[in-house]
């Protein structure tokens, strides 16, 4: 299998009339944690469609671990790769009932849930700490406690890639931090190469390995982390000034948009 988790060469996509992705090439090493950032409009989440195969891309453009996407029947495909949309439905279902939805990619008809299964639900409901909720229905859930069920569905599916679509949005900082942490441990405890879509710029320089940039449906930034805390390369990405202070206990550059007093 290759070491390299994806592998994007000249990614394009168009939705009806409208280019959306224009010439996009990266790649994301096995184990890796990849944040995607850019302004709105960018193209970010129909970058990580295109990657689940939710919106069709330009032919071979797309490779799973060596793999054309289009050589993988559906349920393997999902077998490699999880995706946490932005949001979520209030499906009428319990936690656990949600969570285990999680394993469908192993599911053939008629058969039973298997022990498999029940430990795969568990193990997902334990690493984001939902197991008390196991039996609430989701829609009296908290907006995080929400979020931690959505991504302990796709961590039930125990593939090898995560995508997912600005996880911590809309959260107070205390599930901010708890998302983030459970995303640390899935990606160092259990090497699940992850890509998080996120305009949380501060957070992606700390908790990811490297950053990709889009602009206008392009790339405008490939690199390691700290390497995006440079004025000019953010004045381009955002059209916005910035200025910069050092994280007290990291020792990390972190950006400020800059403020018209």
């Amino acid at each position: 299998m290759s070491d390299k988790a994806i592998e994007v060469e000249h990614l394009e996509c168009q939705i009806g009339d409208k280019s959306i992705l224009k010439d996009i090439s990266f790649s994301v090493k096995r184990h890796e944690s990849l944040s995607i950032v850019g302004p709105n409009g960018a193209g970010k989440t129909t970058l990580l469609k295109c990657l689940n195969r939710i919106l069709a891309a330009k032919r071979d453009a797309v490779r799973i671990f060596g793999n054309p996407i289009e050589q993988f029947r559906q349920s393997e495909l999902a077998k490699l790769v999880a995706y946490v949309p932005q949001g979520g439905g209030l499906l009428p279902f319990t936690v656990y009932e949600f969570v285990l939805l999680g394993r469908y990619p192993y599911f053939s008809p008629f058969s039973s849930i298997s022990r498999e299964d029940e430990e795969a639900v568990w193990a997902a409901l334990c690493l984001t700490e939902t197991e008390e909720l196991e039996s609430r229905m989701l829609n009296t859930l908290s907006g995080g406690e929400r979020q931690k069920v959505l991504i302990a569905a796709a961590l039930a599916q125990t593939a090898e890639i995560l995508l997912l679509d600005e996880p911590t949005t809309f959260l107070d900082p205390k599930h901010q931090a708890e998302i983030i942490r459970i995303l640390r441990r899935t990606n160092l405890d259990n090497g699940t190469t992850i890509l998080t879509v996120t305009h949380d710029l501060n957070s992606a320089v700390v908790v990811s390995d490297r950053i990709l940039a889009i602009k206008d449906g392009r790339s405008v930034f490939q690199g390691q982390s700290a390497g995006i805390m440079d004025e000019q390369v953010l004045s381009e990405i955002y059209g916005q000034e910035f200025d910069f202070v050092e994280h007290p206990r990291l020792k990390r550059k972190l950006a400020i948009p800059r403020m018209m007093t």
